[in-house]
């Protein structure tokens, strides 16, 4: 098969010479705000799981993703896959793509006809090996030798010039207290309906609604999450927590069908009015990306019927999240901590409350004199 004008969604870019120019050319094309994804396989292993990280790593994630999964199996195709759709990535090349087992080949094949990317992969050879060959043919694919074609329609235009950076140099490590996250380990204990809820917007009666993000902050926080993990729910949680204001308990209410993308809001749950009862909340663009990758995710892994977002039992993984990318609640005075200086403390608010209300004296009835 060779180049045609209307080129398949799969390429396989031939290097006969292993010539630098083509990998020179594929990396300098890598950019993720463009949607353009150059993938430099690790050596030494034919795993798929390596593979995925591989993926996630390109992404600009941390290959590993927190916390116990069904079987035992790291869902990390799953996670780029979200990742992909969400961002949304439009084009990923494959260097040493002549190194691939068949079972990793297919893996990508499978990845492109989830998210209906463009697929490249670049052979360093004069020709396909035997496993990339078994792989493509159930594949509608082309092929080029053609440098120039190949870097025009394929690996996309150098970036010659970085991106800007998020945050100036010195402060990526400064905590950023926001009042929002002052509820996240909250204890009320909402429960998901179980019947159809298309609840109204929310409306504020109980508590304030929290101070939206100004526009630096919420990149901040956005480039933070992106680099933080690879885990769509966590990071997803993390977004929906700072624009609801809600607890850890409230958010596993969500469920893939509770996430709005066209409207954009998000519903969360709580029938027995522990705040402000069943609501959708409007989700802010910056927040959007989370949520996507979250619903894909989640789909892929466990269905409509799982948690949208972070579940009671994945708190401890939710905060360490949280304190990677350096967001906590206001914190106590140095008189009133419980814990070494240094370590976050999520619950303040919460002994606030209780020992307010334990300084309420109990009022007596007086009988009247007459």
């Amino acid at each position: 098969m060779f180049l045609a004008s209307r080129p398949p969604s799969v390429t396989v870019v031939i290097d006969p010479g292993d010539d630098v120019i083509h990998t020179h050319t594929a990396l300098a094309a890598h950019h993720p705000p463009s949607g353009r994804i150059t993938l430099h396989p690790g050596p030494g292993t034919t795993s798929e799981t390596g593979l995925a990280h591989d993926l996630l790593a390109a992404l600009g994630k941390p290959p590993l993703l927190p916390g116990r999964f069904p079987a035992g199996r790291q869902p990390a195709w799953e996670a780029a896959a979200a990742w992909m759709t969400a961002l949304p990535v439009t084009r990923l090349t494959v260097l040493r793509a002549h190194r691939l087992t068949t079972r990793r080949t297919m893996r990508l094949l499978q990845l492109q006809t989830l998210t209906g990317i463009h697929l490249t992969l670049v052979c360093h050879r004069p020709y396909l090996p035997a496993a990339l060959h078994q792989a493509l043919q159930t594949a509608d694919y082309s092929v080029t030798a053609d440098f120039d074609a190949a870097r025009r329609h394929y690996y996309g235009t150098p970036i010659a010039e970085p991106p800007p950076a998020d945050e100036p140099a010195g402060l990526t490590g400064r905590w950023l207290t926001l009042p929002a996250l002052d509820r996240l380990v909250s204890y009320d204990s909402p429960r998901p309906c179980t019947d159809p809820c298309s609840p109204p917007l929310i409306v504020w009666r109980h508590r304030p609604p929290p101070v939206p993000l100004t526009a630096p902050t919420a990149q901040r926080v956005a480039h933070r999450l992106h680099a933080a993990t690879a885990h769509p729910r966590l990071a997803a949680a993390v977004a929906a927590a700072l624009f609801t204001g809600a607890s850890l308990q409230q958010l596993a209410t969500a469920r893939p069908r509770d996430y709005d993308d066209a409207a954009a809001t998000l519903a969360l749950h709580d029938r027995a009015r522990y705040t402000d009862g069943c609501a959708a909340y409007p989700v802010p663009p910056w927040a959007g990306v989370f949520l996507r990758a979250a619903a894909c995710f989640t789909r892929l892994v466990s269905g409509e019927d799982q948690e949208l977002l972070a579940a009671p039992g994945d708190r401890g993984h939710l905060l360490r999240v949280a304190e990677t990318v350096r967001l906590r609640p206001p914190q106590p005075p140095a008189a009133c901590r419980k814990g070494p200086v240094g370590r976050v403390e999520w619950d303040w608010r919460e002994r606030q409350e209780a020992e307010r209300c334990e300084a309420v004296p109990t009022s007596r009835v007086r009988p009247s004199r007459r």
